[in-house]
């Protein structure tokens, strides 16, 4: 018998792969080493069709957000749980010239959809500083990871296709038409390793550029505010008492443990935000799995045809995953094309 496919690696990427290809009717085992660090094991899970300082319209926002709207919830219907918020994210503008310049922009008919004009700074000004006002982004939320993948991982095991342990590269038995482990063979494996691609033999050529980033835990008493909030940094109300304060960006010091300084830079940005008191009673980090040209890694290694990858989803791993998953499996299963930005074959020399 031969199985499908084996996904190495459960977080954002691989659970969303898997569970496409499952409900497409494929045959699936997804594994995932508990050993090894995941940078969704500590991401806020945010979705934003605007971000950054200049409010940069996402890549191929008018594609990614309404299907991941539709597939975190259709996933929610069937499995019975909640895991995605969707909601808004209150902008509060730091100056005249950019309240100027987010009004300009945002009455682009192509930025307009992701506005919602139903801002009132009131509601907000008890305890955020907004004394110029701010802008809502529609169309955004939250997912939350640590629950999103309790449930694909009990979804798997209860079908009996789910392995905790390592995955090692070299005892892979790779043919052109299939792939051998553990004296099981598999259609295809495909790889949604996270940073640890960087690592692995068959894909570590991929022009990665990993950031580091760190997320500070707080309590909180009354504080009603259901959206996030942006200003440097966001405010994630989690539920009621508690928020989540992130992120900061570093290419250097590639490591997994947090830091004094990035704890007293995120806590200083709140504290400016914020006007109601908290308290930080927690510290993460992890490093995302960027790339270069800042778009992702899907697709056939160039040698091996029975072995994949589905990565390099960055700081948007959350929006970016279902829309390219379900492209990665209308290639694998109907033949169409992937996306040309984020098929691997841009980046092999010919």
């Amino acid at each position: 018998m031969t199985i499908d496919y084996l996904i190495v690696g459960q977080g954002v990427a691989g659970s969303v792969l898997a569970w496409t290809l499952d409900q497409r009717g494929s045959s699936v085992v997804l594994t995932n080493d508990p050993t090894t660090p995941s940078a969704s094991a500590v991401a806020a899970g945010i979705v934003n069709p605007l971000t950054g300082r200049k409010l940069v319209q996402t890549w191929k926002a008018d594609a990614l957000f309404p299907f991941l709207h539709d597939f975190y919830s259709s996933i929610e219907a069937e499995l019975g749980v909640r895991f995605f918020h969707p909601g808004t994210i209150y902008r509060p503008y730091r100056s005249e010239a950019e309240k100027l310049s987010y009004q300009t922009y945002t009455a682009d008919p192509a930025v307009r959809p992701y506005i919602d004009s139903s801002t009132n700074d009131d509601a907000y000004a008890p305890y955020i500083n907004n004394a110029l006002g701010g802008l809502t982004v529609g169309q955004a939320g939250w997912v939350d990871l640590t629950e999103f993948g309790r449930l694909i991982k009990g979804y798997f095991i209860r079908k009996n296709q789910y392995y905790e342990g390592r995955v090692p590269v070299d005892e892979l038995l790779m043919t052109e038409s299939s792939v051998i482990w553990n004296g099981v063979r598999f259609g295809k494996v495909i790889f949604c390793d996270g940073v640890q691609a960087t690592e692995n033999p068959l894909f570590n050529w991929l022009p990665y550029a990993p950031v580091k980033g760190q997320i500070l835990t707080a309590t909180v008493e009354n504080y009603p505010v259901k959206s996030i909030v942006n200003q440097g940094v966001f405010v994630l109300p989690v539920r009621p008492g508690l928020i989540r304060i992130g992120a900061t960006y570093s290419w250097h010091d590639l490591d997994w443990k947090t830091t004094d300084e990035a704890r007293t830079y995120l806590e200083e940005k709140a504290r400016a935000l914020l006007k109601i008191p908290f308290e930080i009673v927690g510290q993460q980090a992890g490093i995302r799995p960027s790339s270069k040209d800042r778009r992702p890694f899907v697709g056939i290694h160039p040698d091996q045809p029975a072995v994949g990858i589905f990565g390099g989803m960055g700081t948007k791993g959350v929006s970016l995953s279902p829309y390219l998953a379900e492209q990665f499996a209308r290639y694998l299963l109907d033949g169409e094309e992937i996306e040309p930005e984020a098929n691997i074959t841009r980046c092999v020399s010919l």
